[in-house]
């Protein structure tokens, strides 16, 4: 049944997109947004670097982050760090940006510099609530077979919480790649070119060259580290494995 309903799904999305594209062939929209297909290849190479790169870079220092405020001995610092992290969440993409140009000047240094202190948080709170949530006697049982706190944490605390882990670089690689074309403010670069570019100029083509590629970057990492997911995530506590 859940499997006919899928098939449904795709198919009334493929007839809406045949649907689309025809009515926009019709109007010549498709002709308007090929006419900047050079920018839009150049630019995202641009975007995708910016992502890449300050995605990559949060993930590095946020997940050992997340694994070492989850120890016991350091449960007490944690929310501390936690709402500190916030701070890149809570304050405006746009402000931390304008800040780390006044620090760093301008080009792709700041941009990526912002871009990955705004996508830290969602990465450490799920590493660290992943670890948390381990059943404890998984862990007792692992002690009482001998293995070191490092053996535990790397078999048995690290598998389970995996699924949680990824959930939230999903989240925050989806949110870095639609906020990279606030970049281009600051002479990062990007497909916000196109799309600033376009509201200045009132050029409605322009910028939906650019906001068209951005969602479907957008789209296609979501897509991608879900994927991810499925395939590293072990079946025992996958939920997506298990129903099937």
């Amino acid at each position: 049944m859940a499997k006919s309903k899928s098939t449904l799904f795709w198919l009334a999305a493929l007839a809406g997109m045949f649907v689309l594209g025809a009515l926009s062939q019709g109007s010549g929209f498709i002709e308007e947004l090929l006419y900047y297909r050079e920018d839009i290849v150049y630019l995202t190479q641009q975007h995708l670097m910016l992502s890449a790169i300050s995605g990559g870079l949060a993930i590095i220092i946020a997940i050992p982050l997340g694994i070492w405020l989850s120890r016991p001995q350091r449960r007490n610092i944690a929310e501390g760090v936690m709402q500190i992290l916030n701070i890149g969440t809570t304050v405006p993409t746009l402000a931390v940006l304008a800040l780390s140009m006044s620090l760093l000047g301008i080009g792709s240094t700041p941009a990526i510099f912002a871009l990955c202190i705004a996508t830290l948080l969602p990465i450490v709170r799920n590493t660290y609530v992943g670890l948390l949530d381990v059943p404890a006697y998984l862990k007792e049982a692992a002690n009482g077979m001998g293995m070191t706190p490092s053996q535990i944490l790397f078999r048995v605390e690290i598998p389970n919480a995996l699924f949680v882990m990824f959930a939230g670089i999903r989240t925050a690689l989806t949110i870095n790649v639609g906020t990279v074309p606030l970049a281009f403010l600051i002479g990062g670069g990007g497909l916000g070119e196109l799309i600033f570019t376009g509201i200045d100029l009132d050029e409605m083509s322009m910028l939906l060259a650019g906001a068209i590629p951005t969602a479907l970057l957008a789209i296609l990492v979501d897509a991608s580290v879900g994927g991810a997911a499925y395939a590293f995530v072990p079946r025992g506590v996958n939920p997506l494995r298990a129903t099937l």
